[in-house]
């Protein structure tokens, strides 16, 4: 998505996460960049949003191990999880007005929507 970000005009993309800053910069830093990120530890949002928890064999089952075993290929290092792996996310895209204009909520942590999705859901919103 982030060689993608052009496409969002002048829409602001953010990611909202329930880590504590420390952890969120040094993976802000690598992956995320130039990317906001808003932290929430305390999962307002999350709960707000009607983000829930994933079932273990949902958030760790064959689909998750296909996912990173992909991402291994493609050269990146696998990353003990520091933080809760069950807290499910989402991708919402908001108006200027804060109606919620397009909703994704994530049933594991490799499903996410097409980014043309995304894209297609930030031009139809209105300003």
């Amino acid at each position: 998505m982030r060689d993608r970000l052009g496409e969002f005009g002048d829409a602001t993309v953010a990611v909202v996460s329930f880590s504590a800053p420390e952890q969120v910069a040094a993976y802000q830093g690598r992956l995320l960049a130039p990317l906001d990120v808003l932290i929430d530890e305390q999962r307002v949002a999350y709960t707000a949003f009607g983000l829930g928890r994933g079932s273990v064999l949902r958030v760790w089952g064959p689909k998750a191990w296909w996912a990173y075993a992909g991402l291994l290929r493609r050269g990146r290092k696998f990353e003990r999880p520091t933080e809760d792996t069950l807290q499910l996310g989402g991708d919402f895209v908001i108006d200027g007005e804060g109606q919620v204009r397009y909703a994704y909520r994530s049933e594991d942590p490799s499903d996410r929507p097409p980014v043309d999705e995304l894209i297609a859901a930030v031009r139809a919103a209105p300003p």
